[in-house]
This record gives C-alpha cells, structure tokens and sequence, in this order.
C-alpha cells in the first residue's frame, strides 16, 4: 500500500507541477502581448511545447492497468537470421535500451552474455530497475529488422540481419514464487567469450532447467558459480512469474505463445540504413528520418504510440 501511496503521489505532484508551469506560462503569454515582445513570444511557445510533451508523457501513465506494470524488467535479446551481421545488430539493440534506459533515469545490469563468434552478442540478459520500467519497454517486445551496408561485407553489399527481444516483469520481494529444488536441473560448465583466466577455466558458468515448465536459463557473467546460480534464479523466478500471470489472465499473447522464426515477415519494426534512413513500427505505422537518434535511445515516442494503440484495441 505504502508503494502504491507513493506512486500516485508522485504521479499528482508532477500533474501539478505542470499545471503550475502552465500557469506561468499564461502569465508570461499575456505580458509578452502587451509589449509585443517576439523573443519572448517564441519562448512561450517552446515552453508550452515542452509542457505538451511531459503532459503526454503524464497520460501514458493511465494505460497501465497490469500490477507489474510499475515495477522493473527482464529483458533479453537474441541474434535471429544472419550471422555475424544479426550478432552485430544484437549488440546494437543492446546499446540502444540501455540509452533509452540511462536517458530515463532507469538502473541497468547486464546479467547474462553470450558473445558473438566473430563480432557482436548471441544473446544477452539484463535487468531494468525503476518506475514503470516493465509498462513501457514491454511495448519493444517482438522482432527487429536492420537494412544497412554491412561493414563485414568486402564487397560493401547491402544485408538484412535480424534479433529478438523479450521483456518479463522482474519478481521482488513482496511475490512469492514458489520453486521446488526437486523441480530444477542444474549444469554447470565452462563460460565462454571475455572474463579473464578464472572465469574460463573453472565449471562456474549455470544452467538451470525447470522440468514442470521447460524454462531454461543460464548465466556466465560472474566469476563465481554460487553468484551465477543467484543471477540465473532470479531470472527464472521471473520467467515463471511472467507465465503464470499470463495463465491467470487466459490471454494467449501472440508475441509469446507462437514460435515465430527472427527472420522475414515476422518483425514489428525496421531501421532502415541504406538506401535511404527511416526507422518505422509496423504495428502502429509511426515513422522516423532520424535514424541516429532513435539508435541512441530516443525510442519515448514509439512506446507511446504502441501504448495508445493497444489502448485503444486496434491490435
């Protein structure tokens, strides 16, 4: 309760906070017309489109009805179809929610790497902390698509690449997931990729199958086995979570319950590089020149355009 409290207090303190900007702004609108003063004419309007902007920030808060909408996230990607050129991309989304992330004032770690053979990530698992963490980057969940000139290409052709991305709600300590030791398989092995002479020469790397759901997880990152089992449970209580949330729910979500192939057709958004930029969802429509930007973690305006669009049922 004391959690929820604080929410909505924080959420009215800043509708506030605008309402008084708001006010300001009307006062400095009516002095500004007196005096026929054009510079500060343009800063009022810079200020109210500044003030649109957080207020439509503000409403996006309305569409999350799901408990675990306020609190953190797991996240992972996958290179799909495409080789080294997919593992690349990989590493590229990574880069790019953890911007978004850092932009928005989210805590970060990353839990679990695969790296690529040859340049890249295989897979990745991380951890986003923060308010409505989990409501917003669930609105990414789906296939990837990058066109660009590859810079692994000799010949300097134009590739296709490919990965996934996949969100669970992260478990704290006020849910309780009941997990049975008798239900778990546990490997341990050699890691893999970067780490330094300890990390590659010990069976510290975990791998833990849980029979009753067939749910698999595993984690490398930590030099030791007894932290890489900590990692590798955290996530699975939350992959069990996510599921049996989505039990009680009877709802099928097409991104989870179908195996789609990271591959052609299949993908909710593509960043086109070459032979012309433009990054664009095509579950909403909603479209973008600035191609560098939204690598860089400007991704607010398609999360709020997905919300609003599941919002309104068009799906």
């Amino acid at each position: 309760m004391l959690k929820e409290q604080k929410q909505i207090s924080t959420l009215v303190e800043k509708f506030l906070g605008l309402d008084r900007e708001l006010d300001d702004t009307e006062v400095l609108l009516e002095l500004a017309m007196e005096e026929d003063d054009q510079s500060v004419l343009k800063e009022v309007q810079e200020k109210l489109v500044q003030i649109e902007e957080h207020m439509r920030g503000l409403e996006i808060r309305r569409l999350f009805t799901l408990q675990e909408d306020s609190g953190g996230a797991i996240v992972e990607i996958h290179a799909g179809a495409g080789g080294t050129e997919a593992q690349d991309w990989a590493e590229m989304l990574l880069r790019m929610y953890l911007r978004w992330a850092e932009r928005e004032g989210y805590k970060t770690e990353i839990l679990n790497t695969l790296p690529g053979e040859e340049a890249g990530i295989k897979s990745v698992t991380f951890s986003v902390e923060g308010e409505y963490a989990y409501g917003r980057i669930k609105a990414e969940v789906g296939i990837h698509r990058l066109v660009r000139i590859s810079p692994f290409d000799a010949n300097s052709r134009r590739h296709t690449s490919f990965s996934s991305l996949f969100v669970y709600p992260s478990v704290d300590d006020d849910v309780t997931v009941e997990i049975n030791e008798a239900d778990l398989k546990v490997d341990t092995y050699r890691s893999s990729g970067a780490g330094g002479q300890h990390v590659n020469t010990t069976d510290s790397a975990v791998r833990m199958t849980h029979l009753p759901t067939g749910i698999v997880v595993q984690c490398q990152n930590e030099r030791s086995q007894h932290k890489n089992r900590a990692v590798a449970m955290k996530v699975l209580r939350s992959r069990i979570y996510d599921l049996e949330l989505r039990k009680k729910r009877e709802e099928k979500d097409k991104l989870y319950s179908e195996k789609k192939e990271i591959a052609w057709g299949s993908q909710i958004r593509s960043y086109v590089l070459q032979p012309y930029q433009m990054v664009k969802d095509h579950r909403t429509n909603f479209e973008t020149g600035n191609v560098n930007a939204v690598l860089d973690g400007d991704l607010n305006k398609f999360i709020q355009e997905y919300l609003a669009f599941e919002a309104r049922g068009d799906q």
